[in-house]
């Protein structure tokens, strides 16, 4: 059996592809025979269609539940929580931590009772070609007993012809109890980063034997979440009901509406409503007698829900907890009356900055006087220790008057009166915030900038020394620019509180668009009341590895004040590509050769003419060595991916045996400690710990058995994913023919704008690219984020109407 990590192959693609199952090989069922009536199971089924169809109320579907099964289901395979699917990213990965803090309440999007448990499908015959007709008969049973640990998961791997080097993933993937689970069930081997259904309906029929047939109800529920996991790789919260069921059946599961209703009574999927926008229709719902608006039924996880719950609750928070700055000192008592007039002039200066404002909710009177007193620091990089500060509205007033440009000193007036901003700009826009966290801590703040890479960081370190005013107190600024990863380890920044959250008054998120779900949930939970946050970013780049589209959604929204850059991206290659963000590809006057095209006719010259342009024109044309250009490409795999351009560039600049598992000192590799975080490095050596590498000056150690697993690929070339939040001298972009259904606009905006100096694009997809460019900004996603900011404008407006 051969795995594919993930991220290898389109993830929508393996969601939906069609075949793939087993027919009627696969399956089987170790549970009682049908003991009740589907009647029950057909109902829901019916309702989830009426929903979707129109034909009856969203609201009937949560309130309407029938009569209880006769038959609670049968107990499951316990997981170790910890280590469960929910917190694995890719093979040989270490679980990705979840949020902390206690989660959002999800029950209110649940429907009103549980729906009930529906009966377990009957044994198939032994011909394993039937659904659930047919005497029932016992499941077959492994003929190996399981042991305890991962010797145990090594046996029954064994015993299924599975690769026993998948013993370690499963055992991380399944918890402590792995063996005995597979034995019991052995679709959970889907749970496995990189195992496909095929592989486990083979695995299965091993273990099983002639009992093993599609309608097995444990292999329906292990597709289900196989599926709701590749929709969250490529990019979706949840997917709706209709898309779900038509995937399900192309894998072969005989009755998509029963798996799905079975997998939502046993809460291992939950079903949420999203309303659908009509143009020229207010989203608010209808008065009486005018026809109900569309909704569409979602299915999602349930960690992702909550992450999305919480996030949605954060960024709310933040408004409704935000002090604004007074026209006195803070520490001097205001009335009522002052407090109002604080109040009216901070509305008015958002206004007249310029940005798009959702009014934020205002504070109860006592969190906000608890927030100003008793906020404690336990340890600070800032400026400033012991309580927050609180500027005047006229000291603010004067650093936006400070300011280097005029965008910038509008963020500055806008942030010193929201708790929430969204700021938007492209590469040299970046330079606002900088200027932004440099007032800010010369007003006493502790201010930070997190970027999404490390030389993100990088560059805001340079920007914030530029930025520092000449008044300022001699604050070094360099602690100020973290790393978004590194913030909420603590390896960087200020540290925590006693109470566990971070120690700052001020954070500014650069890249915001390459953050996920779980990232930002862990990250605004991290945030007292009344810390102002700044999400600053590029709309027009790729959104995150990971689940989601965070950025977007809050934009799209209006959920909070919104800042748009008028700094412009200078130079041939800042005109190149803000013509592709409004979806035109145009040539551009580049004197200095900083845009050269080359065509080619095929993968073989592509990669022929990279390598050239690498190790050869680059350095002898423009001085920029070989080692400060970066390639991109669109994917890993095909006759010019990753692995082919990789291959090649190791051959030319550093060959060798590759001693150490593949690589050898000297390679450039790119390494991936957890999903949608990508470490560019170069080997130093290797050891019994692990391959030793130097990743922008940092030393790192990556375990033996993640080197083995695919955690380190080489990095001479990248995909624009993994490229996103870093740039180079050059960059020289791959467009090989075969390349085209991978090309969106937002693919190449991200992937030219990787270049400081000089872009090269090997061009071997013709027209595909223009068309891409003008026709598809970008790959859908669905989420419920944008759904549930905009009922919290509601709920808000709704309560300010009743007050």
């Amino acid at each position: 059996m051969s795995t594919d990590r993930a991220g290898d192959n389109p993830p929508e693609q393996e969601a939906a592809a069609p075949g793939g199952g087993p027919g009627g090989e696969s399956g089987g069922a170790d549970g009682p025979a049908r003991s009740a009536p589907a009647a029950s199971v057909a109902a829901l089924a019916a309702a989830v269609r009426a929903v979707e169809s129109g034909e009856r109320s969203a609201a009937s579907f949560f309130a309407e539940t029938p009569k209880p099964a006769a038959k609670a289901p049968a107990a499951r395979p316990a997981r170790d929580d910890a280590t469960g699917p929910a917190g694995t990213g890719g093979p040989g990965r270490s679980p990705q931590p979840a949020p902390a803090g206690p989660g959002p309440e999800v029950a209110a999007q649940r429907p009103a009772g549980p729906p009930p448990a529906p009966p377990r499908p009957a044994v198939p015959d032994a011909g394993g070609q039937g659904s659930g007709a047919g005497p029932a008969v016992p499941a077959a049973r492994p003929a190996v007993a399981p042991a305890s640990g991962v010797e145990g998961v090594r046996r029954v791997l064994a015993a299924g012809g599975a690769p026993e080097a998948l013993a370690e993933r499963a055992a991380e993937a399944l918890g402590q109890q792995a063996a005995e689970a597979l034995t019991e069930d052995p679709w959970q081997l889907l749970a496995v980063p990189g195992v496909r259904p095929e592989q486990a309906d083979g695995f299965a029929r091993a273990l099983l034997g002639p009992a093993c047939g599609p309608g097995d109800e444990r292999r329906a529920q292990a597709l289900i979440g196989w599926l709701l996991e590749q929709a969250a790789v490529a990019g979706h919260s949840a997917l709706e009901a209709s898309a779900l069921r038509a995937a399900l059946a192309q894998r072969a599961v005989p009755d998509p509406d029963d798996a799905l209703q079975s997998a939502i009574a046993d809460g291992a999927v939950l079903v949420f409503q999203d309303a659908l926008e009509t143009p020229g229709r207010p989203r608010a719902a209808a008065a009486e007698g005018e026809e109900e608006q569309p909704v569409r039924l979602l299915l999602g996880l349930d960690r992702l829900a909550m992450a999305e719950e919480s996030v949605a609750d954060g960024l709310a928070r933040l408004l409704n907890t935000f002090e604004p700055p007074a026209d006195e000192p803070a520490d001097e008592p205001t009335d009522g009356a002052a407090d109002s007039a604080a109040d009216g002039a901070a509305e008015g200066a958002v206004a007249d900055s310029g940005a798009d404002v959702v009014q934020a909710p205002s504070a109860e009177d006592e969190d906000t006087e608890e927030a100003a007193d008793t906020e404690d620091v336990a340890a600070t990089d800032g400026p400033v220790d012991g309580p927050r500060a609180h500027p005047t509205a006229d000291a603010w007033a004067q650093a936006a008057a400070a300011a280097p440009s005029s965008s910038a000193g509008e963020l500055i007036r806008t942030v010193a009166h929201s708790g929430l901003v969204a700021h938007t700009g492209g590469e040299a826009a970046r330079a606002e915030p900088a200027a932004l966290i440099a007032a800010a801590r010369a007003l006493g703040l502790r201010a930070f900038g997190a970027a999404h890479t490390a030389d993100g960081r990088r560059r805001l370190a340079v920007q914030l020394a530029e930025a520092a005013p000449d008044s300022a107190p001699a604050v070094p600024a360099g602690p100020a620019a973290v790393t978004v990863a590194g913030l909420l380890s603590g390896q960087e920044g200020p540290g925590r509180d006693a109470d566990g959250a971070l120690a700052l008054d001020l954070l500014v998120v650069l890249d915001a668009p390459q953050l996920d779900l779980e990232t930002t949930a862990l990250l605004v939970e991290s945030l007292t009341d009344g810390t102002r946050l700044v999400l600053s970013g590029d709309p027009g780049v790729l959104w995150s590895a990971g689940p989601g589209r965070l950025f977007q959604d809050v934009l799209q929204s209006r959920f909070c004040p919104q800042v748009a850059s008028r700094t412009p991206d200078f130079g041939p290659i800042g005109e190149l590509v803000s013509g592709i963000g409004i979806g035109e590809l145009t040539e551009v006057e580049a004197p200095g050769k900083e845009v050269v095209t080359v065509p080619v006719r095929d993968a073989r010259e592509a990669v022929h003419r990279t390598v050239q342009l690498v190790a050869d024109s680059v350095p002898r044309a423009l001085g920029i060595p070989a080692e400060q250009t970066q390639v991109v490409t669109v994917g890993h795999g095909g006759a010019a991916g990753t692995r082919a351009l990789n291959s090649a560039l190791k051959e030319r600049l550093n060959p060798g045996p590759g001693r150490f598992g593949g690589f050898d000192p000297g390679d450039r590799v790119a390494y991936s400690p957890a999903p949608g975080r990508t470490l560019p490095g170069t080997v130093t050596g290797a050891d019994a710990d692990g391959l030793h590498l130097d990743c922008d000056g940092t030393a790192v150690v990556v375990p033996r058995e993640q080197v083995g697993s695919g955690a380190v690929r080489h990095g001479w070339a990248l995909t624009a994913h993994q490229a996103a939040g870093s740039r180079w001298p050059a960059a020289v972009v791959v467009l090989p023919g075969d390349a085209a259904g991978g090309l969106t606009r937002a693919w190449a905006y991200t992937a030219f704008s990787r270049g400081e100096r000089h872009l090269s694009v090997v061009q071997g997809a013709g027209q595909a690219l223009s068309r891409a460019i003008a026709e598809v900004p970008a790959k859908e996603r669905t989420t419920r984020l944008r759904t549930l900011l905009r009922t919290q404008i509601e709920e808000q407006s709704e309560e300010g109407s009743e007050g």
